[in-house]
């Protein structure tokens, strides 16, 4: 496996995908499922984050304790699905800034078509994370990441639920330097597109609309 490819196995990560790729799972819990492994790889896709040391007072005495260093980081959501990952990870890291990209794939092309983008202006002075539930074919991935660098983001992750290898594929060739993070690569995409097992498609699943 690719250096740049972590795979979040955590036995609760693993359990929760299961339950999710049901296809009787009901709407309002795929939903809450979803939260819930978003916070998982959020904590995952966070260990990293650098520390600095500061005076604080206990209510015993003052201690000089670690806290996160420079500028939180900065989550982007490709609409409409990556909202499904945001709202768990602004459980865990409320004060985070959030962006969001707009691509829908056309059903013919399958070529991601770009219809609204609006992030933080300092972009660049932070570490942005990227989300999204399917990495199937990457068009859309790519074309975020393409957009974000763009606009000046510097230092990005990619964090989604499932990959497919022909996603990984392209998403590491057109950028090798954004780490991408997934709970689990499934066996391939078939003539639509769709990851093989996978859940569905993951937008239908999280609001009711298929």
């Amino acid at each position: 496996m690719d250096s740049t490819i972590h795979i979040v196995d955590h036995p609760l990560v693993q359990h929760k995908l299961s339950l999710m790729r049901e296809k009787t799972q009901p709407t309002a819990s795929f939903r809450q499922l979803m939260r819930e492994v978003s916070l998982l790889l959020a904590y995952e896709v966070t260990r990293d984050l650098p520390l600095e040391t500061t005076e604080i007072h206990t209510p015993l005495e003052l201690m000089k304790a670690p806290v996160l260093s420079g500028k939180k980081l900065c989550f982007v959501s490709i609409l409409r699905a990556g909202n499904g990952l945001l709202d768990g990870m602004l459980d865990l890291l409320p004060s985070a800034r959030v962006g969001h990209v707009g691509i829908y794939r056309d059903p013919d092309t399958l070529n991601a078509i770009e219809y609204y983008y609006k992030v933080p202006q300092d972009i660049d002075d932070r570490l942005v994370i990227v989300v999204d539930p399917m990495l199937a074919t990457a068009h859309s991935g790519i074309a975020a990441v393409d957009r974000l660098k763009q606009g000046g983001a510097k230092h990005m992750k990619f964090v989604c639920l499932l990959a497919a290898p022909e996603g990984i594929s392209a998403f590491s060739t057109a950028h090798p330097d954004v780490p991408l993070y997934t709970a689990a690569v499934d066996r391939q995409l078939n003539e639509h597109g769709y990851i093989l097992p996978g859940l569905g498609d993951a937008g239908d699943r999280l609001y009711g609309t298929r």
